[in-house]
């Protein structure tokens, strides 16, 4: 994936996010006004008012909460695809790095390099001690 791609999907991600938030967002007020317009068209009794503006917000509140936890899990599963080292990784390497370089612990043997002669062969080029 490319910058521009994951620009390019985070750009969508943002505009579908906005979309959801204003479609689940409901404002107290809005709620009111809402209930109010229905108790004088008479689907709604006085009596009931309060209730359904409570229904309204809280119906607005879960959706919100589930469009979050939907967005949220497409970011974990977008950055995943990304193959990006996550906090948890640096601390894994960390504490190998402060084990590996640690005055009580020897450090292991550096293995050659493929292609090159172990420290205690003579280069090819060179020619052998002795």
């Amino acid at each position: 994936m490319t910058n521009l791609d994951a620009v390019t999907q985070g750009e969508s991600l943002k505009r579908y996010l906005d979309a959801g938030i204003a479609l689940t967002q409901m404002t107290r007020d809005r709620a009111e006004a809402i209930v109010r317009e229905l108790v004088k068209a008479g689907e709604v009794q006085r009596e009931q008012a309060q209730e359904r503006v409570e229904e309204l917000v809280d119906r607005g509140r879960k959706s919100s909460d589930a469009l979050m936890e939907m967005v949220r899990k497409e970011i974990a599963r977008q950055l995943a695809g990304m193959g990006l080292v996550t906090r948890q990784d640096l601390v894994e390497l960390e504490a190998r790095l402060e084990t590996r370089n640690s005055p009580a612990s020897p450090s292991p043997p550096a293995r050659p390099v493929a292609g090159e002669p172990a420290a205690d062969e003579p280069a090819p080029d060179e020619p052998a001690a002795g």
